[in-house]
């Protein structure tokens, strides 16, 4: 029975640090996924428009994250991932006041920063289904849903890269506590901005 006991766990591999990250968010995830279906964003225009206010105030206080040249370093390409501008062009598509630009994140460290990046980055492979609504009010990727729309190398490869480069980072394990901290502070900020956007609905 020992010598099983042993077996297994030698034989079990520890968690990459995007599945720790996933484990650790979860809750987080699901209530926020639950918290913006609850507004309805695809049933109107006007519906649309609340969302596409709350995707700015996201999008546009990451901005900084994704244009800064350290992290750059670290994520080849993240500046090229930057969804914020897609957001302002949907917002005028629409003919809908752009929003006054947010204010940055209030990130301490480029660990922090790789959270909210996950957070972030996840959701593009999730906005799949949220794209695919986007079609009952005759939006498209070239007309008010751009930045819900997929990469050009498709959502699972787009992932699957960024997580790669994401698990091969050299951290310490108070740095990977950093990142899951930097996560779950994204998700919360998220939240606020739901409350700032929807008030008493959530």
């Amino acid at each position: 029975m020992l010598e099983s006991e042993m077996s297994t766990a030698t034989l079990a591999e520890p968690l990459s640090r995007a599945k720790r990250l996933k484990t650790g968010t979860h809750t987080e995830h699901e209530n926020i996924n639950d918290l913006v279906m609850r507004n309805e964003p695809f049933r109107s225009i006007e519906n649309y428009g609340n969302f596409l206010r709350l995707q700015h105030g996201f999008h546009g206080a990451l901005q900084p994250v994704y244009l800064n040249e350290s992290l750059n370093e670290l994520l080849p390409g993240l500046s090229q991932l930057n969804r914020f501008p897609a957001v302002e062009a949907d917002l005028n598509d629409l003919a809908l006041p752009t929003p006054q630009s947010p204010q940055p994140a209030s990130i301490e460290s480029a660990y922090q920063a790789l959270g909210w990046l996950y957070c972030s980055e996840g959701s593009n492979l999730g906005a799949a289904i949220l794209y695919k609504q986007t079609r009952q009010l005759d939006l498209h990727e070239t007309h008010g849903a751009r930045h819900l729309a997929a990469h050009e190398d498709g959502r699972a490869l787009h992932w699957r890269a960024f997580v790669q480069q994401l698990d091969a980072l050299e951290l310490t394990e108070e740095q990977d506590q950093e990142v899951i901290a930097g996560a779950r502070a994204a998700f919360d900020f998220y939240r606020d901005q739901l409350h700032r956007v929807y008030g008493t609905a959530v």
